[in-house]
């Protein structure tokens, strides 16, 4: 199948599940801020807290980085932060109360707000709404995983705060091993739409083509449930996601295995996750600032360590660094 044919296909599938997805957000989207509970401990084998009481590593407002704040943002003293409404732990999910919302990503927005000596809003969209809201003034910013594109560079500004890696991941036991697209030739695999990993799946389906190879089945799902319940099932040969997310769901439910990684800026550039902003919005060396401040004290690296992904720390905030490239 063509790029063409599979973006006409992506276009009919996201029309068709419009109503579910309407279904889906109604009856999911909660408050980061919901009320604490006591009990905080793991609910899976992660070793990670999932309770409402998250003891949240707070940051300290820095005069300097404050001080790069737009003056409307700091007399109206909040920040506005736009995440997915989808469950992707430990990314972005909710906690054991099915309310409060929790996660890395979560986290590090806090962080920057505190540190810009403001408060922190949250909403929780669906992913493309991310966008919609960017652009709309809805959102001064996205803390959801947001891989730097070059296509994104052109409407967003980007503050990194860690590295992107995506996973292959598969049936327990498959015997599949993934290295480059001559390894996903004709088979059936699940990604979510409008993200990095669909374009690199797209794209190592069109080489495929032009190889000689079967392209990429691609299928796409509502929710994750569905397709790890799909992959359980035999019905797709494989998931491609964030890396944290697919590590988590290999830990925690012990029926699949990563048969491949790679970066999520493509084969010739380490991926970065920003922090998103519209264009010239006037924010994005304020969260870069607040990165850095973050980074130097420690705070930073707390987070990460909370959530296992030490391993993605970045050793500074870049500013539209170079991203994934443009089909």
């Amino acid at each position: 199948m063509s790029r063409t044919a599979l973006a006409a296909r992506h276009r009919s599938l996201r029309a068709l599940g419009a109503a579910a997805t309407l279904a889906v957000l109604l009856t999911a989207c909660g408050s980061g801020s919901g009320q604490e509970t006591s009990g905080a401990g793991a609910a899976d084998g992660t070793g990670i807290n999932t309770s409402p009481r998250q003891d949240r590593i707070r940051g300290k407002k820095d005069a300097e980085a404050a001080g790069l704040v737009p003056a409307k943002i700091r007399e109206r003293g909040t920040l506005r932060i736009g995440g997915s409404a989808d469950a992707a732990p430990p990314l972005g999910f909710y906690a054991t109360d099915d309310k409060t919302r929790i996660g890395v990503e979560t986290d590090l927005a806090v962080l920057v707000a505190d540190t810009l000596g403001l408060k922190p809003q949250f909403e929780e969209v669906s992913w493309e709404n991310l966008f919609v809201g960017l652009d709309s003034g809805k959102f001064d910013a996205v803390f959801s995983n947001v891989t730097v594109t070059e296509e994104r560079k052109e409407k967003y500004d980007f503050a990194t705060y860690r590295l992107d890696d995506i996973a292959f991941e598969a049936k327990k036991g498959s015997g599949w091993k993934v290295k480059g697209p001559a390894d996903v030739a004709g088979k059936k695999i699940a990604v979510s739409s409008g993200t990095n990993q669909e374009k690199i799946l797209l794209d190592w389906s069109e080489q495929n083509e032009k190889a000689g190879r079967k392209p990429v089945d691609i299928a796409y799902f509502q929710k994750d449930t569905d397709y790890y319940l799909a992959l359980q099932s035999g019905r797709i040969d494989g998931y491609l996601g964030p890396s944290p997310a697919v590590s988590y769901h290999v830990a925690s439910a012990g029926q699949t295995e990563i048969v491949g990684s790679l970066s999520g800026g493509g084969a010739d550039i380490q991926g970065k996750i920003a922090a998103t902003t519209k264009k010239d919005s006037g924010l994005v060396d304020a969260y870069a600032a607040a990165l850095d401040k973050a980074i130097a004290d420690g705070t930073y690296a707390e987070v990460l360590k909370r959530w296992n992904l030490s391993g993605e720390a970045v050793e500074k905030s870049e500013i539209n660094p170079p991203g994934l490239p443009k089909p």
